[in-house]
């Protein structure tokens, strides 16, 4: 006889049709009839944070004496499988759900007490002992900063930290570079490729800045409120105890919430994050951008640098080259945008004593650090590690620039200046000829003053 394609579970609510292998119950099966609204699930960094979540309150539970070793240990050893990616098939459901994340709760309590009561060959109970001093009004609060702080620590923050090396590398050996400025697109003073390169590292620099200030917010976990934030059926040292362990088995300075009302009923921490987030995605969608004007061309275009040729660029015109690298960057930053302001509109859903969009603030917040960090790699390496320079175009072209001769202003005046220069780019001429007939300067003094690495000292003050 084939096996049955589905089991019978039960919950307050009745009966319930389940698939026969999954190892959830119930209520997620009900979440997965209730939702079936798009293919987006929770991030594996989120399953992890929730793995962690539990197996440290069967920790601490056990600790404060509410919960018998055994069934903690059993615990916490299918808990450290489910964060290390052991069952992350059965966690199915969608992230448009209940605003608390309750399905996503119970999804992970119903497959624990499954995988806990086979290692302990007797009932563990999905509310009454993975779910022990806990509330899913606390615990996705709380998942959200975790799986948060694991992403950035883990990820981003290396990610951005190379794009900066890489950046700042590129810069010292493109120091000897002497390039035409541009405001407003237009030819502006000389700068040193270094310059333009170092301003891109200072705004990355700024951007792990700006995250790292914001991580203390994110290490203020919820968990220890429980229901409303009055900490109702947990242990009142439950908090601290499980911020503390969880510090422990992360290694991150993770403290338990000053005020769980706020922790609860607000997610002003991720929204806070989201937006250094869409800050970093503001920066490397100006230097991607910056790059693809630099690689414009071949021939029509500035054709200041080459990016590395990755894959042909045409299914039409042979020969062809895109910047691709860039081109996806900006795509990823403009993703990320977008993701910030679902962040704070789900961050403004906070009704009371509880916010009731977690699970998308959570799919977005992650979504943007994983992007940004893959981002930021792919910049460094397949764009800004390998290309090349064309100085022979860069130096005709930054010798013609009539703008040069805003060196001589404080010699000869605006006004005289500014006669030389138009007449220099009427008759297709070069500012020192122009400026010989146009001024009483001698050749050597013209080429002291108009020399444009000179031209380029200063702007960085350390």
């Amino acid at each position: 006889m084939p096996e049955p394609a589905y089991r019978i579970e039960r919950d307050s609510m009745g009966e319930v049709k389940v698939p026969a292998n999954a190892l959830y119950g119930a209520q997620t099966q009900r979440a997965v009839d209730n939702f079936p609204v798009s293919d987006l699930r929770f991030p594996r960094m989120f399953i992890r944070a929730l793995g962690l979540i539990k197996g440290a309150a069967a920790a601490v539970n056990e600790d404060l004496g509410l919960m018998e070793a055994d069934m903690s240990a059993a615990i916490q050893a299918v808990a450290w499988q489910v964060a290390d990616g052991a069952y992350d098939e059965h966690f199915v459901l969608d992230i448009f759900q209940t605003g608390s994340g309750t399905s996503t709760n119970m999804n992970v309590n119903e497959v624990l007490a499954t995988l806990a009561s086979a290692k302990l060959g007797r009932k563990v109970h999905q509310n009454d002992h993975i779910n022990m001093s806990q509330s899913s009004n606390d615990v996705i609060p709380t998942a959200i900063h975790l799986s948060a702080y694991l992403a950035v620590h883990d990820d981003l923050l290396p990610a951005l930290d190379h794009l900066h090396q890489t950046l700042l590398a590129k810069a010292e050996a493109t120091d000897h570079v002497v390039t035409t400025g541009r405001t407003h697109l237009m030819d502006a003073m000389p700068v040193r490729m270094s310059q333009i390169l170092g301003g891109w590292a200072s705004q990355v620099q700024h951007g792990v800045d700006r995250i790292e200030a914001s991580l203390p917010r994110l290490a203020e976990l919820a968990q220890g409120g429980t229901a409303v934030g009055t900490g109702i059926n947990a242990h009142p040292e439950f908090g601290r105890a499980i911020a503390a362990k969880l510090a422990e088995w992360t290694g991150l300075p993770l403290v338990t919430s000053p005020n769980y009302f706020e922790s609860l009923s607000t997610q002003d921490a991720a929204v806070e994050l989201s937006g250094q987030l869409n800050t970093v995605a503001t920066s490397l969608m100006k230097i991607s951008n910056d790059l693809r004007w630099m690689n414009s061309g071949p021939i029509a275009g500035f054709g200041e640098i080459a990016l590395p040729a990755l894959q042909p660029g045409s299914s039409i015109m042979p020969g062809k080259v895109n910047p691709v690298i860039p081109e996806a960057v900006t795509m990823v930053c403009a993703q990320v945008i977008g993701n910030h302001v679902t962040v704070t509109i789900g961050g403004q859903a906070g009704n009371f004593q509880l916010n009731v969009m977690l699970p998308v603030i959570a799919y977005n917040l992650l979504q943007s650090i994983s992007l940004l960090a893959a981002g930021s790699r792919i910049l460094a390496d397949q764009a800004i590690a390998g290309f090349t320079v064309n100085e022979e175009r860069i130096n005709g072209l930054v010798g013609r620039n009539p703008i040069l001769v805003t060196a001589l202003n404080p010699v000869i005046g605006y006004e005289k200046g500014a006669k030389i220069a138009k007449r220099a780019y009427a008759e297709g001429r070069s500012l020192k000829e122009v400026a010989l007939e146009e001024t009483e300067l001698s050749g050597e003094e013209l080429d002291r003053i108009l020399a444009p690495r000179g031209l380029t000292e200063g702007g960085i003050h350390e």
